[in-house]
């Protein structure tokens, strides 16, 4: 009876497949026991007198043949062949490494000596009480490198059901594995071990992580569908729902261009070639192309800027950014101008951005804009100090000189005539500015003398 539970044990806790060394994915002491067969053959070969000998791999299959090879006056100048090297990848290893391979190292020792950088075969660890302590020695050790070689370790030699039982009590071991298989792209494994741990959230997103392998734009969709009943938050679902309608309307949007593009039917793709497919890109830059290609359709259309702005909620000021920045590329001033301005209900108009007139100077002089439309735009910029910066750096003389004339400086008036062409109107306006304040400063003073003789 008792013989028949040992065997139990045996089966439960023992390694089911060859162990693993920090080296290498391969056993080591298997690799050294093929080297020295190497050895053995490279004699062989060396001694062979048949003239056509035919090369092997190491899988065994043929990889060409060669002739007879040179006599060599030792080995080692028989391992300077590049042909020969490829037998025995393992003869320059120092042979003080391999005793490490039979060394019965207690589970402490052997992370002591994986933390630097030995070589250590940890197949002797076959019972999983041995196992689950040469893990937890990792873990103490704090070394991120190591706790994952013993992971790969267990998980290659425990059944998943023991691995996922005994990690749920070892939460920073269960944090390196779930890192590790997501870094691996181990997406099954990754998957079991979250539903185990009862994470639906987690579950439910690495399974939407998977779009980003799926190519084929209808399966994606299809995929992206299958996503929105998966036990997300609130929040998550939200976003799963607006992606899921973002690439359905953009499959709309694509088919009806390219065949506008491909009939030359519309001016806007003659003149501006689309230089690229619209499927899959992120929300702002469909928006961004919708302002470019189809800015004055009506809000009806799935492709209409403002269809789009209201299906998805976007912000004013994000929508007023990338709409500025899509009519200003296509230099079309007027509608930049329609953007910012607002009617109130007595008729009245006004300018207006909800993302500060400085970044629409920003914005404009980016896409080239002509001085006159940079110039309205800077005037419109409240704070003094940054009006006069934007108009002195964009050359916007008009606006500095007007502002100087409003802070009635007439010493920096005098001081940026000098910046200005000599003889341009530029210059006429600045001296007549300065006349006027000459004349009304004599004025002033001989209105106060007047008042001070009557007196």
């Amino acid at each position: 009876m008792s013989r028949a539970r040992g065997d139990e044990e045996e089966y439960w806790h023992s390694s089911k497949f060859r162990a693993f060394t920090f080296d290498d994915e391969d056993d080591e002491l298997s690799q050294l026991k093929e080297s020295k067969r190497a050895v053995n053959s490279l004699r062989d070969i060396v001694d062979d007198d048949d003239d056509d000998l035919e090369r092997v791999s190491w899988s065994g299959e043929p990889v060409g043949r060669r002739n007879k090879l040179p006599s060599f006056q030792s080995l080692s100048d028989a391992l300077s062949d590049t042909g020969v090297k490829n037998y025995a990848p393992e003869l320059r290893r120092p042979k003080a490494e391999y005793k490490d391979y039979s060394s019965d190292w207690s589970p402490k020792d052997t992370v002591r000596r994986m933390q630097r950088g030995k070589i250590c075969s940890l197949e002797r660890f076959r019972s999983l009480q041995d196992k689950l302590v040469l893990l937890d020695e990792a873990v103490a050790g704090h070394d991120g490198n190591v706790i994952t070689a013993v992971l790969i370790f267990l998980k290659r030699t425990l059944r998943r059901e023991i691995l996922f039982r005994e990690l749920e009590v070892r939460q920073v071991a269960l944090c390196h594995l779930i890192h590790f298989l997501k870094e691996t792209g181990e997406q099954k494994l990754l998957l079991d071990l979250l539903r185990f741990l009862d994470r639906t959230e987690e579950v439910a997103l690495s399974q939407y992580r998977e779009h980003l392998n799926i190519q084929d734009v209808e399966k994606r969709r299809e995929f992206l569908k299958g996503c929105i009943g998966l036990p997300f938050s609130a929040e998550d679902t939200s976003h799963i729902q607006d992606h899921y309608t973002l690439l359905e309307r953009q499959i709309i949007i694509e088919a009806n261009d390219r065949h506008l593009e491909s009939a030359g039917q519309s001016e806007i793709f003659r003149k501006y070639p689309r230089k690229a497919s619209i499927l899959n890109m992120p929300l702002v830059t469909t928006l961004f192309y919708s302002c470019f290609y189809h800015y004055t359709e009506a809000e009806g259309t799935f492709s209409s800027p403002t269809n789009l702005k209201k299906t998805f909620k976007i912000p004013d000021k994000q929508y007023v950014l990338t709409a500025l920045a899509a009519r200003a590329k296509l230099r079309a001033w007027d509608d930049v101008d329609a953007l910012f301005t607002t009617k109130n209900w007595l008729g009245y108009t006004k300018k207006k951005a909800p993302i500060g007139f400085h970044r629409v100077v920003e914005i404009l002089q980016r896409n080239n804009a002509p001085v006159q439309v940079l110039q309205e735009y800077v005037r419109l910029v409240e704070d003094v100090e940054t009006r006069l910066n934007l108009a002195t750096k964009y050359k916007c003389h008009d606006v500095v000189i007007e502002t100087y004339r409003d802070l009635k400086d007439r010493i920096q008036l005098t001081a940026y005539k000098c910046k200005v062409e000599r003889g341009s109107a530029d210059e006429e306006k600045i001296n007549s500015i300065l006349n006027n304040m000459v004349r009304n400063a004599c004025f002033f003073f001989q209105r106060l003398s007047s008042e001070m003789a009557v007196d």
